[in-house]
């Protein structure tokens, strides 16, 4: 057989030739709550945005002055000759906001769940993985040659009734999940899951990628949100959302993270955050702790927009209070054609379908930014309901 016969894909080529592709559009400025796509005017309820501050003009300096200053990269690997001090200074500031003892940053986020999960874990090992843990979890995992062990969504009856099932006798358990889950936006039950790795001596890993400027008082992520930020034994997270940049980090006790230094093969073999990206970072966490109440704010706003879809009748099954609100299609050709008749109307959502949910749950995923005004929300209210009513989605 041809190796590249699998690369034929009728169902993009049939999506294509119906009009409702979804994917690529081309943005011409800034991200923002209104961003300018293909040349049209669009309320942006579809970015990870969520302080607001990919277009804030101290984030945008920060960035211009560290380009003239370090260059454009790094042109190694952090490991080498790639460590610049401002990424140690990133490092310790990151570690102390999330009060604890170290930092490991890698390049990207998908990467640092690669880098860290391959690093703490072997082939002798268990993870206990959340069946809607996001991609790179599943992708470090392989890496790592452990044994995965899936548990149904949050279903912590299911995640205790395999940790017994287990010898652990010579080995380790890592038990990962996302703080918040990146298309449903629900909440870990991580006082259970903390409460179970207790019981049977595992360690603990939140994925707050979408935690991290979003819960607890400070924007500190899922373990803050819970008071039990002395009980997860790593955090992983991203700049590419509520810190405006792109790249990824790992934070943990000393020892932990030394260790990922020296072994973490996506760490020794990726060149660094590039020094534009760190100091954008660096100035996003600065504003973060400056103004915890774009945390509020970016709540505020989540909220009203769920109020004002389930006062329309859109059935909202998140009830968490994330920026994260799905609307489900269920079929992926609705899904598909929901985003085109509201990308028509001046509003931008992401369509998600198999693999990223189950098939049949295809669903479209609204984000939200701190920075969106009501008078926004209002008009995408009004959009997503005509669109519902057009496709006759209850």
């Amino acid at each position: 057989m041809d190796l590249f016969k699998k690369c034929r894909l009728d169902h993009v080529d049939a999506a294509k030739k119906a009009g409702i592709y979804p994917y690529f559009h081309q943005l011409n400025s800034k991200q923002g709550p209104e961003v300018i796509m293909e040349g049209k005017d669009m309320i942006m309820i579809g970015s990870n945005n969520y302080l607001g501050l990919t277009s804030h003009p101290e984030v945008i300096e920060a960035g211009v002055k560290a380009l003239e200053r370090y260059g454009s990269g790094c042109s190694g690997s952090r490991f080498l000759n790639g460590t610049l001090d401002s990424h140690v200074a990133l490092e310790k500031e990151l570690a102390e906001f999330l009060c604890k003892e170290d930092v490991v940053t890698f390049s990207t986020g998908f990467q640092s769940n690669l880098g860290i999960i391959s690093a703490i874990a072997g082939r002798t090992d268990y993870i206990f993985c959340d069946k809607e843990n996001h991609a790179s979890i599943y992708d470090g995992c392989r890496l790592s040659f452990a044994r995965m062990l899936r548990y149904n969504h949050s279903d912590m009856d299911d995640l205790e009734r395999q940790l017994k099932s287990i010898d652990t006798t010579n080995s380790g358990i890592l038990i990962v999940t996302d703080g918040v889950f990146s298309m449903g936006g629900d909440i870990c039950k991580l006082p259970q899951i903390v409460a179970l790795a207790k019981k049977y001596g595992a360690r603990v890993m939140v994925d707050d990628a979408h935690g991290l400027g979003v819960l607890g008082e400070h924007g500190r992520g899922t373990a803050e949100y819970f008071g039990l930020e002395d009980e997860v034994d790593i955090y992983m997270g991203t700049f590419s959302k509520s810190l405006a940049s792109l790249g990824g980090y790992m934070a943990a006790k000393k020892e932990v993270c030394e260790y990922v230094r020296h072994v973490s093969r996506p760490f020794i073999f990726c060149a660094s955050i590039t020094p534009a990206n760190v100091a954008c970072a660096r100035k996003a966490l600065e504003i973060l702790k400056r103004e915890p109440e774009r945390v509020k704010a970016l709540r505020d706003i989540s909220n009203y927009m769920r109020d004002g879809l389930r006062a329309n009748n859109v059935n909202i099954i998140a009830i968490d209070q994330t920026p994260i609100i799905p609307i489900y299609t269920y079929e992926d050709e609705k899904a598909f054609t929901a985003c085109k008749l509201l990308f028509d109307r001046g509003v931008y959502v992401n369509p998600v379908v198999s693999p990223a949910t189950p098939v049949g749950q295809a669903l479209l995923r609204t984000s939200y930014t701190a920075t969106h005004t009501t008078e926004q929300m209002d008009k995408a209210i009004d959009k997503i309901v005509e669109v519902l009513k057009i496709l006759e989605i209850k």
